[in-house]
């Protein structure tokens, strides 16, 4: 069974971001990405690591769903 983590996932196709702390809802792919389990970090953050980790083309339209 696969574990399931809480964190920030990007939505590589709709250019979402969601925060994840709580079992009830934990996105799935293909289009849901784990990024990070840091569920403080900043918009600002979350784009530069996803630029870092080459997920999206323009991290900068990275927004919260």
């Amino acid at each position: 069974m696969e574990q399931k983590k809480f964190g920030i996932y990007v939505n590589t196709k709709e250019l979402k971001v969601a925060r994840i702390n709580s079992p009830y809802w934990i996105p799935s792919g293909p289009d849901w990405v784990f990024l990070t389990p840091e569920v403080n970090m900043t918009l600002l953050k979350i784009q530069e690591l996803a630029k870092k980790k080459k997920l999206v083309r323009n991290p900068d339209k990275l927004v919260w769903m």
